[in-house]
């Protein structure tokens, strides 16, 4: 049998060839616009991060960004969603073979929400609450993202959740990890989270067992 070149293919063939790179090419430009609206959210807020301000920082035309997200709430939406998915990666990527030292795990959740992808979802938080259009997607957004952060911390913790007041425990550090990302916001208190961090790391060993 002879080898099949490019003229010998049949349009069939041809079409699904040019496919391919046309489906890469439009899952890099939905990736380059999800990493420029975080960027602009981190940076401008929610005010300051238009589609123009985020399609121009993506390098695409406006017209291409409303191709993969038609309004705005649907290009932040995503774009928070992402975070998320970046946060949840992240914190796995740390552990890949499952955490064994509890102070290293509650030192990676407060990182993950004094970084810039937390200050990047704080400020759609913060346009949610304002914006009717945006509130219920972002909070069954964030809903679904609470459950699966809380049930990556108890995994790497070894929680026992049967356990009295273990849920709680782990909850209840989440939601220090979250307070300690708000407080960044406005300044970088190092010293005095690294104080707290540590404190929670005793009661975590004490409640957790």
């Amino acid at each position: 049998m002879g080898v099949v070149t490019a003229a010998d293919r049949v349009p069939g063939d041809r079409a699904r060839g040019d496919r391919a790179p046309k489906q890469d090419r439009s899952r890099a430009t939905r990736q380059r616009l999800l990493e420029a609206a975080v960027a602009c959210l981190a940076e401008r807020g929610w005010a300051g991060s238009t589609v123009s301000v985020v399609a121009e920082r993506a390098g695409v035309s406006r017209g291409a960004a409303q191709h993969h997200f038609p309004t705005r709430e649907d290009l932040f939406t995503a774009a928070v969603e992402y975070v998320a998915e970046e946060r949840s990666g992240a914190l796995r990527a740390l552990f890949p073979q499952g955490a064994t030292d509890r102070a290293a795990v509650v030192t990676a959740l407060v990182g993950l929400y004094t970084g810039p992808l937390f200050r990047a979802a704080l400020h759609l938080w913060v346009a949610a609450s304002n914006e009717e259009q945006l509130r219920p997607r972002v909070t069954e957004l964030e809903a679904r993202v609470g459950r699966e952060t809380h049930r990556i911390a108890v995994e790497l913790l070894g929680a026992d959740e049967s356990r009295p007041g273990a849920r709680e425990t782990v909850q209840g550090l989440l939601d220090m990890a979250r307070g300690l990302g708000l407080a960044n916001l406005l300044t970088d208190d190092q010293a005095r989270r690294e104080r707290v961090v540590g404190q929670w790391v005793a009661l975590v060993e004490a409640e957790l067992g």
